[in-house]
Protein backbone atom coordinates (compact mmCIF):
# COMPACT_ATOMS: atom_id res chain seq x y z
CA UNK A 1 0.00 0.00 0.00
CA UNK A 2 1.42 3.41 -0.97
CA UNK A 3 1.63 6.35 1.43
CA UNK A 4 -1.41 8.14 0.00
CA UNK A 5 -3.61 5.06 0.35
CA UNK A 6 -2.33 4.44 3.88
CA UNK A 7 -3.14 8.03 4.84
CA UNK A 8 -6.70 7.61 3.58
CA UNK A 9 -7.07 4.36 5.53
CA UNK A 10 -5.71 6.03 8.67
CA UNK A 11 -8.15 8.93 8.33
CA UNK A 12 -10.99 6.45 7.94
CA UNK A 13 -9.95 4.60 11.10
CA UNK A 14 -9.68 7.88 13.02
CA UNK A 15 -13.09 9.07 11.85
CA UNK A 16 -14.72 5.70 12.55
CA UNK A 17 -13.31 5.54 16.07
CA UNK A 18 -14.46 9.10 16.80
CA UNK A 19 -17.90 7.99 15.60
CA UNK A 20 -17.78 4.92 17.87
CA UNK A 21 -17.03 7.11 20.89
CA UNK A 22 -19.90 9.41 19.90
CA UNK A 23 -22.30 6.48 19.47
CA UNK A 24 -21.39 5.29 22.97
CA UNK A 25 -22.70 8.67 24.11
CA UNK A 26 -26.19 7.55 23.08
CA UNK A 27 -26.17 5.28 26.12
CA UNK A 28 -27.76 7.41 28.85
CA UNK A 29 -25.47 8.41 31.72
CA UNK A 30 -26.09 7.02 35.18
CA UNK A 31 -26.14 9.78 37.77
CA UNK A 32 -25.29 9.21 41.40
CA UNK A 33 -26.88 11.33 44.07
CA UNK A 34 -23.69 12.19 45.93
CA UNK A 35 -21.52 13.32 42.99
CA UNK A 36 -21.99 15.41 39.83
CA UNK A 37 -19.74 13.00 37.91
CA UNK A 38 -21.90 10.62 35.82
CA UNK A 39 -21.21 7.04 34.87
CA UNK A 40 -20.89 6.79 31.07
CA UNK A 41 -19.86 4.20 28.50
CA UNK A 42 -17.51 6.56 26.69
CA UNK A 43 -14.41 5.75 28.74
CA UNK A 44 -14.63 2.32 27.10
CA UNK A 45 -14.33 4.08 23.75
CA UNK A 46 -11.26 6.01 24.91
CA UNK A 47 -9.49 2.80 25.97
CA UNK A 48 -10.51 1.08 22.75
CA UNK A 49 -9.19 3.97 20.64
CA UNK A 50 -5.69 3.66 22.04
CA UNK A 51 -5.67 -0.12 22.28
CA UNK A 52 -7.01 -0.78 18.78
CA UNK A 53 -5.58 2.11 16.76
CA UNK A 54 -2.31 2.83 18.53
CA UNK A 55 -0.91 6.08 19.90
CA UNK A 56 -1.17 8.47 16.96
CA UNK A 57 -4.43 7.33 15.39
CA UNK A 58 -6.09 6.61 18.74
CA UNK A 59 -5.29 10.00 20.26
CA UNK A 60 -6.28 11.78 17.03
CA UNK A 61 -9.64 9.98 17.08
CA UNK A 62 -10.24 11.19 20.63
CA UNK A 63 -9.15 14.75 19.78
CA UNK A 64 -11.50 14.73 16.77
CA UNK A 65 -14.33 13.58 19.03
CA UNK A 66 -13.60 16.36 21.57
CA UNK A 67 -13.43 18.97 18.80
CA UNK A 68 -16.87 17.90 17.63
CA UNK A 69 -18.12 18.25 21.19
CA UNK A 70 -16.51 21.69 21.51
CA UNK A 71 -18.24 22.82 18.30
CA UNK A 72 -21.58 21.93 19.83
CA UNK A 73 -22.23 18.39 18.60
CA UNK A 74 -24.21 16.75 21.45
CA UNK A 75 -21.95 13.69 21.38
CA UNK A 76 -21.33 13.32 25.10
CA UNK A 77 -23.47 10.95 27.11
CA UNK A 78 -26.78 12.62 27.86
CA UNK A 79 -26.71 14.67 24.67
CA UNK A 80 -24.26 17.25 25.96
CA UNK A 81 -21.96 19.36 23.83
CA UNK A 82 -20.51 22.84 23.46
CA UNK A 83 -17.66 24.67 25.16
CA UNK A 84 -19.55 24.75 28.46
CA UNK A 85 -18.89 21.06 29.12
CA UNK A 86 -15.17 21.84 29.41
CA UNK A 87 -15.77 23.94 32.54
CA UNK A 88 -17.82 21.50 34.59
CA UNK A 89 -16.88 19.55 37.75
CA UNK A 90 -16.21 16.48 35.60
CA UNK A 91 -14.37 18.24 32.74
CA UNK A 92 -11.03 16.84 33.93
CA UNK A 93 -12.06 13.50 32.53
CA UNK A 94 -12.49 15.06 29.09
CA UNK A 95 -9.01 16.60 29.26
CA UNK A 96 -7.57 13.23 30.26
CA UNK A 97 -9.05 11.34 27.32
CA UNK A 98 -6.38 12.13 24.67
CA UNK A 99 -3.61 11.53 27.22
CA UNK A 100 -5.05 8.13 28.14
CA UNK A 101 -5.50 7.06 24.50
CA UNK A 102 -1.96 8.24 23.67
CA UNK A 103 -0.47 6.34 26.61
CA UNK A 104 -2.37 3.12 25.90
CA UNK A 105 -1.49 3.20 22.22
CA UNK A 106 2.15 4.14 22.81
CA UNK A 107 2.78 1.23 25.16
CA UNK A 108 0.85 -1.31 23.11
CA UNK A 109 2.55 -0.20 19.87
CA UNK A 110 5.89 -1.13 21.43
CA UNK A 111 5.00 -4.51 22.88
CA UNK A 112 6.77 -7.41 21.22
CA UNK A 113 4.31 -10.13 22.20
CA UNK A 114 0.84 -8.73 22.71
CA UNK A 115 -1.71 -10.81 24.62
CA UNK A 116 -4.84 -10.20 26.69
CA UNK A 117 -3.02 -9.81 30.02
CA UNK A 118 -0.68 -7.14 28.68
CA UNK A 119 -3.49 -5.37 26.89
CA UNK A 120 -5.59 -5.37 30.06
CA UNK A 121 -2.81 -4.01 32.27
CA UNK A 122 -2.15 -1.14 29.86
CA UNK A 123 -5.87 -0.36 29.67
CA UNK A 124 -6.14 -0.36 33.44
CA UNK A 125 -3.26 2.08 33.78
CA UNK A 126 -4.39 4.37 30.97
CA UNK A 127 -8.13 3.99 31.43
CA UNK A 128 -8.24 4.20 35.21
CA UNK A 129 -5.01 5.57 36.69
CA UNK A 130 -4.50 8.37 34.14
CA UNK A 131 -8.15 9.29 33.58
CA UNK A 132 -8.97 9.21 37.28
CA UNK A 133 -5.83 11.14 38.26
CA UNK A 134 -6.64 14.06 35.96
CA UNK A 135 -10.36 13.87 36.76
CA UNK A 136 -9.83 13.85 40.52
CA UNK A 137 -7.34 16.73 40.51
CA UNK A 138 -9.66 18.81 38.33
CA UNK A 139 -12.62 17.96 40.58
CA UNK A 140 -10.62 18.95 43.67
CA UNK A 141 -9.54 22.31 42.26
CA UNK A 142 -12.87 23.11 40.61
CA UNK A 143 -14.90 22.40 43.75
CA UNK A 144 -12.35 23.52 46.34
CA UNK A 145 -12.52 20.24 48.26
CA UNK A 146 -9.83 18.06 49.80
CA UNK A 147 -8.09 15.40 47.74
CA UNK A 148 -9.74 12.69 49.85
CA UNK A 149 -13.19 14.13 49.22
CA UNK A 150 -12.44 14.32 45.50
CA UNK A 151 -11.40 10.65 45.48
CA UNK A 152 -14.66 9.64 47.16
CA UNK A 153 -16.78 11.69 44.76
CA UNK A 154 -14.87 11.35 41.49
CA UNK A 155 -12.95 8.07 41.58
CA UNK A 156 -13.97 5.37 44.04
CA UNK A 157 -17.57 4.95 42.77
CA UNK A 158 -16.31 4.28 39.24
CA UNK A 159 -13.50 1.80 39.82
CA UNK A 160 -15.50 -1.39 39.32
CA UNK A 161 -17.27 -0.14 36.21
CA UNK A 162 -14.08 1.19 34.66
CA UNK A 163 -12.33 -2.10 35.37
CA UNK A 164 -15.08 -3.92 33.47
CA UNK A 165 -14.68 -1.43 30.60
CA UNK A 166 -10.93 -2.09 30.55
CA UNK A 167 -11.57 -5.84 30.31
CA UNK A 168 -14.04 -5.31 27.46
CA UNK A 169 -11.72 -2.86 25.65
CA UNK A 170 -8.81 -5.29 25.90
CA UNK A 171 -10.93 -8.12 24.54
CA UNK A 172 -12.35 -6.13 21.63
CA UNK A 173 -9.06 -4.43 20.73
CA UNK A 174 -7.17 -7.71 20.69
CA UNK A 175 -9.82 -9.27 18.45
CA UNK A 176 -9.73 -6.27 16.10
CA UNK A 177 -5.94 -6.37 15.84
CA UNK A 178 -6.04 -10.07 15.01
CA UNK A 179 -8.80 -9.66 12.43
CA UNK A 180 -7.50 -6.44 10.85
CA UNK A 181 -3.71 -6.48 10.33
CA UNK A 182 -3.76 -2.88 9.07
CA UNK A 183 -4.51 -1.73 12.62
CA UNK A 184 -1.04 -2.83 13.66
CA UNK A 185 2.02 -0.63 13.35
CA UNK A 186 4.65 -1.49 10.76
CA UNK A 187 6.87 -2.85 13.54
CA UNK A 188 4.10 -5.09 14.79
CA UNK A 189 3.39 -6.39 11.29
CA UNK A 190 6.99 -7.47 10.92
CA UNK A 191 7.12 -9.12 14.31
CA UNK A 192 3.66 -10.66 13.99
CA UNK A 193 3.40 -10.11 17.70
CA UNK A 194 -0.29 -10.75 18.22
CA UNK A 195 -0.23 -13.84 20.39
CA UNK A 196 -2.72 -16.60 19.74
Amino acid sequence: MNRSSQSIVNMMYIAMMAAVIAVLGLIPPITLGFTPVPITAQTFGIMLAGAALGARRGSLAVILFLLLVAFGVPALSGGRGGLGVFVTPWAGYLYSYPIAALFIGYVIDRMKHLNFSKMLIVNLIGGIVIIHAVGVVWFQVFNGVTFGAALVAASFPFLIGDTLKAILAATVALALRKAMPRLRTDKQKVQKNIAS
